[in-house]
């Protein structure tokens, strides 16, 4: 083959990806933009969840977030649910609460849960132009503001998306905000590696835990948010990797679980020794800590963080790693917004 056609067709290689590029932006825009008049109707009834398609229903909130586009920086007070528009960047009370951890020698993951609407846009609506790939680049991109300033950021929407048809069904409940047993445990898996590749965990005492898939039948929350015009969902039935043993966090323990309902789902409630403690339990060998609120994972779980710190003046001295897990919607939905706290007093 000549220069002059293997120059022709690296061009039209080069071309054609611009173009399949473009493509899938345009998709992705424009399911983002076919949200905006959704989430106003939504918002105008009063109504905090709607039924998507085949079965699926999605709270509002997310659908909001996922309307706004990008969330930080000078954008943040315009888009944030926070009454303070000091409060409604995510970016400097993340990055704060990062160095603070690495001052006393603890990593910090930070593992938002994907909006379940950008593991399965196709779901939201029938009349919503599909999505061609990630229907929210603010996200994958404020995650890369993140590690550029040194937070390591673990995105499950990759692994979500790929397992999202999976053995053992979604990777979301269709009718609760929460993930799916799935998807914890594809979670649980994800963060047991990061954690391993943080530090040795020779020296904790290792115990061999053990689990078996159960079906489990759920009441979702979101039937109770719809507006009357949306008949409530009847009860839903999913898999659940169920641990055979007991466990409860350990104060003791190296890493620390800190977050919002999606670390109590299947352990405190829904189900039982099948939440993210348990598979975590399972991955690592060890069970460890956890901090856990049912409402915001942004800023009230710090303050309860900050208040066992006060308590117990030695409790982070015990702690390696930190893994912060939320929904992602908290980004602009928190209604505290994201206040900087101090980790000890």
């Amino acid at each position: 083959m000549s220069r002059f056609s293997f120059s022709c067709l690296a061009l039209l290689g080069a071309a054609s990806l611009i173009t399949s590029t473009s493509r899938a932006q345009s998709a992705d825009e424009k399911f983002r933009a076919g949200l905006v008049p959704k989430v106003q109707a939504l918002e105008k009834s009063n109504a905090g969840a709607v039924a998507g398609v085949d079965g699926w229903f999605f709270v509002t909130s997310e659908l909001r977030m996922l309307s706004v586009g990008k969330f930080w920086g000078a954008d943040a007070a315009k888009v944030s649910r926070s009454p303070k528009p000091e409060n409604a960047d995510p970016l400097p009370a993340i990055l704060d609460f990062n160095q603070q951890l690495k001052d006393k020698g603890i990593a910090l993951i930070l593992v938002p849960v994907p909006p379940k609407a950008e593991i399965y846009p196709e779901k939201v609506a029938a009349d919503l132009p599909a999505s061609a790939g990630d229907p929210d680049s603010a996200l994958a991109a404020f995650y890369d503001e993140l590690r550029k300033a040194g937070v390591d950021v673990l995105d499950l929407a990759p692994t979500f998306r790929k397992e999202k048809a999976g053995g053992h069904g979604p990777v979301f409940c269709k009718t609760d905000t929460h993930w799916s047993g799935a998807g914890c445990m594809l979670a649980a898996q994800e963060i047991a590696r990061e954690v391993n590749a943080k530090f040795d965990a020779s020296a904790v005492p290792a115990k061999k835990y053990t689990a078996a898939w159960k079906e489990v039948s759920i009441t979702g929350d979101l039937g109770s948010m719809l507006d009357a015009s949306n008949p409530v969902p009847g009860a839903e039935k999913l898999p659940v990797r169920q641990l055979e043993q007991t466990v409860a966090p350990n104060p003791d323990s190296p890493v620390l679980l800190l977050g919002d309902s999606h670390t109590l789902v299947f352990h405190d409630f829904l189900a039982e020794r099948a939440g993210l403690l348990d598979q975590l339990a399972l991955e690592l060998g060890f069970v460890p800590d956890r901090i856990g609120v049912r409402g915001s994972g942004a800023t009230p779980v710090r303050i309860d963080l900050l208040r066992r710190s006060a308590k117990d003046p030695g409790y982070l001295a015990k702690k390696k790693v930190v893994v912060w897990c939320f929904t992602a919607r908290e980004f602009t939905e928190a209604a505290d917004g994201w206040k900087k706290l101090p980790v000890v007093k």
